[in-house]
C-alpha cells in the first residue's frame, strides 16, 4: 500500500472508539464474510447508497483496501445506487487527501475513476450506475444499504444472498460550507474504521 495510506491506516483509524451498539450493526455483514470464507466462496459486497455518490463509494473503497490489509482473500467490493447521478468530487478529493491514487479513465457527466490503493493492486472502479448495472454481481452477494432512504426505499435487492442495513450519515449536509473537507474527511474515516473493524474479525 502506499505510504501515506499506511499512516493514515495506523494513525486514524482506531477499533476501540466503536460503540457496543454500531458493532451489533456490523455484526451481520462480519457474519457472512466469515460465512463465505469458511465455505471457500467469492465474497461479493454490494454497498448500496440513493444516489451511489458519497457513502457508497466511501465504504466500497474502504472495504476493499481492509480486506487487503486483513489478507482476506477473494473479497470483491462494489457500489451501486436507486438512481444514477456521478461520484461527487469531494469524495475523490478526500480519498485523495488520505493517501489514494486516483485519476479519471472516463470524462463524462458521470467520470469513470480508477482508484488506486497500491501500485501493483487492481484498481477500484469508481462511477455512479444503480445497483443492478451489469457492472455489478447479480447473485450471491451482500447487499450493505448505506443510507435509510435506500434501505426503506429497496425493500427487495434482486439476487442479493444477504441484505444488511449499516447506515452512515451524509457528508453532504456540510456541502458548501466551511466545513465540508473535514467533514467528508471524518465519514470517510469512520466509514474505514467500521470496515477495518468488520475485517479484524474475520478469522482464515
Amino acid at each position: 500500500m502506499y505510504q501515506k495510506l499506511i499512516e493514515i491506516i495506523n494513525n486514524s483509524i482506531d477499533l476501540q472508539n466503536i460503540r457496543k451498539e454500531r458493532k451489533g450493526v456490523l455484526q451481520p455483514l462480519i457474519d457472512f464474510i466469515q460465512q463465505k470464507v469458511n465455505d471457500n466462496q467469492e465474497i461479493n459486497i454490494n454497498f448500496i447508497c440513493t444516489h451511489n455518490s458519497r457513502r457508497s463509494h466511501l465504504s466500497q473503497v474502504w472495504a476493499q483496501v481492509a480486506s487487503a490489509h486483513f489478507n482476506i482473500p477473494n473479497v470483491t467490493c462494489y457500489s451501486g445506487g436507486t438512481e444514477e447521478t456521478a461520484l461527487f468530487p469531494i469524495v475523490a478529493e478526500t480519498l485523495i487527501n488520505q493517501g489514494f491514487n486516483i485519476f479519471k479513465i472516463v470524462e463524462s457527466n458521470n467520470p469513470v475513476y480508477a482508484i488506486k490503493y497500491s501500485d501493483n493492486a487492481l484498481p477500484i472502479i469508481g462511477f455512479s450506475k444503480k445497483y443492478d448495472n451489469p457492472f455489478n454481481p447479480v447473485s450471491a452477494f451482500a447487499a450493505i444499504m448505506t443510507c435509510s432512504q435506500a434501505d426503506g426505499g429497496c425493500p427487495f435487492i434482486a439476487g442479493a444472498e444477504k441484505r444488511i442495513p449499516i447506515t452512515f450519515e451524509d457528508p453532504k449536509i456540510s456541502d458548501n460550507t466551511p466545513e465540508q473537507s473535514q467533514v467528508y474527511a471524518e465519514r470517510s474515516l469512520q466509514i474505514a474504521t467500521e470496515m477495518f473493524y468488520v475485517f479484524s474479525k474475520i478469522s482464515r
